[in-house]
């Protein structure tokens, strides 16, 4: 466990050392977010430079590759994830901020990278005979095996996951701290995995497997954990698409190659209440014209309700933490 909270540490410790540079260094060469025209309530963050994924990204490969130890396959292809999905964000992002506007790769652009990408993944965990096409069960003590259907299925997983987390990113720390919060609940989850797979003597790659795993966890605990210190409200320097979908892939990868991925609707509450809440928004406004929310996804709701932001990100953090404690103390 301490070589964990070592990780951790030093992972939180890069992203504190590199972010300054990081923000100054976005600012000189004019990366800065623009704000969408319609979100009134953030008309004083225009200008506030973005493209901070950057900073947990470097932390977490950084770290990640010091404390590797053999068989490292599903750790490495987790970091290769999230970089494949931060490099498609870093494509949006720039050219947003190229044309000096808020929209950046079209739609399908994005999407056929996205699914490209998951398509991959996909192919590779299927194959795995760490991964296969099993999926555990929560609560039940069971397996269900897809078959087949384990690749539509995975692909769906990834893109959703993806495309939540992307836009649940519209406030101040409100993707970090509930990324933060998801990672630290499947943190204590692996970590019991871990250490009762030592002490039922499994086969020492599944235990390497295991615990290169849990040091991308705990380094991307720690990276977050350092880029909020920048990020949370007032923020000085945005995530990005580059760290909206990085964090995306890596809690989507996490989830599957930990064969928890049915867990992730419960402890990531807040990003589906995200995505729903757009889908809902737009198929209601396409047949009567008229809108559920005030504005979607629904944190915007509640800005529009006239709730402070900094209580919007309290209220989803204590959501996810609530939730995925209580997941915990039914799995443990």
């Amino acid at each position: 466990m301490q070589i964990f909270l070592l990780i951790m540490v030093l992972a939180f410790l890069v992203a504190l050392i590199i972010g300054p540079f990081v923000i100054s260094f976005m600012a000189r060469m004019k990366a800065r977010q623009t704000i969408l025209h319609y979100v009134e309530a953030h008309k004083s963050k225009d200008g506030t430079p973005t493209m901070g994924g950057i900073i947990f990204i470097v932390a977490i490969v950084l770290i990640s590759c010091l404390f590797f130890s053999k068989d490292n396959k599903l750790a490495v292809v987790t970091l290769a994830v999230m970089c494949s999905f931060g490099l498609l964000g870093f494509l949006d992002d720039y050219i947003k901020i190229k044309h000096h506007q808020n929209l950046g790769l079209r739609p399908y652009q994005k999407a056929l990278g996205q699914l490209g990408i998951s398509i991959i993944i996909t192919i590779f965990a299927y194959n795995s005979n760490l991964i296969g096409s099993q999926v555990i069960i929560p609560f039940f003590d069971m397996e269900l095996n897809f078959s087949i259907w384990y690749m539509p299925f995975t692909i769906f997983v990834l893109l959703a996951i993806t495309n939540s987390v992307n836009l649940t990113d519209g406030l101040d720390g409100l993707a970090g701290w509930t990324s933060f919060i998801y990672l630290a609940i499947f943190s204590i989850l692996l970590l019991s995995i871990y250490n009762q797979s030592m002490e039922i003597g499994e086969s020492a790659k599944l235990i390497n497997e295991q615990r290169n795993l849990l040091v991308v966890v705990f380094a991307s605990l720690g990276a977050i954990l350092g880029f909020l210190v920048f990020n949370s409200n007032p923020a000085k320097i945005f995530m990005g698409d580059v760290g909206s979908l990085s964090l995306g892939g890596l809690l989507a990868s996490i989830s599957i190659f930990s064969r928890f991925v049915l867990l992730m609707p419960l402890i990531g509450i807040v990003f589906v209440i995200s995505v729903v809440s757009v889908i809902l928004q737009v198929l209601h406004y396409k047949r009567t014209k008229k809108r559920i929310f005030l504005m979607a996804p629904y944190h915007h709701h509640l800005e529009k309700k006239g709730i402070k932001e900094q209580k919007i990100v309290a209220y989803y953090s204590i959501l996810t933490l609530v939730v995925g404690s209580t997941c915990l103390v039914f799995l443990l």
